[in-house]
């Protein structure tokens, strides 16, 4: 009866640990413009090495839902709909689907070259995404918005990619050893 009841909570559990780690790691950021430098893509990369991309995106998505309520957990102690509503707003719901990719690649292949690829990739989508929005709230041409958006920021995410990738699998792997990975 036991193992049944871990076997339940132990996963939701884990979620919600994982969302409470990028609730303390998403506010922070170094401001450097309109879209400052923030730390909630490196947490939702190690959240999916450790729960795998279904419950990592979860995990995320409570996360999201937590600021959407008014919790200050957006980059810069933000949070609240205006956020999401505002001119980065696109960049916090395009972590969504770079969450399911980089997770889908994370879990599906081994590869540490192959899942820079992946992270690399579901990047660009979020960055497609928050820059269309980006665009659209402020009213700016797509050149101008890449250059405060997107090109700054590109060295310290393929930083946060490598240190995930080199921390992600190691983390994973003691965390099955010690028989706390969340399965399923």
């Amino acid at each position: 009866m036991e193992t049944k009841t871990r076997n339940k909570v132990y996963p939701l559990a884990m979620t919600a640990v994982m969302a409470a780690v990028i609730c303390v790691l998403g506010p922070l950021s170094i401001p450097v413009g309109p879209v400052p430098i923030s730390f909630t893509n490196f947490a939702i990369y190690i959240t999916l090495y450790v729960l795998g991309w279904k419950r990592g995106t979860v995990s995320y998505l409570v996360y999201v839902l937590i600021g959407m309520v008014g919790m200050p957990v957006f980059s810069g102690y933000s949070g609240g709909l205006a956020k999401l509503a505002g001119p980065t707003g696109g960049y916090i719901v395009g972590f969504i689907p770079m969450a399911v990719i980089a997770g889908l690649v994370i879990d599906k292949f081994r590869n540490r070259g192959v899942q820079l690829a992946g992270m690399i990739g579901a990047t660009a989508l979020c960055y497609a995404f928050g820059t269309a929005w980006f665009c659209f709230q402020a009213e700016s041409d797509l050149l101008p918005a890449l250059t405060m958006c997107v090109f700054p920021f590109i060295p310290g995410d393929l930083v946060k990619m490598v240190v995930a990738i080199a921390v992600g699998p190691m983390l994973r792997n003691r965390l099955k050893k010690a028989g706390l990975q969340p399965e399923g």
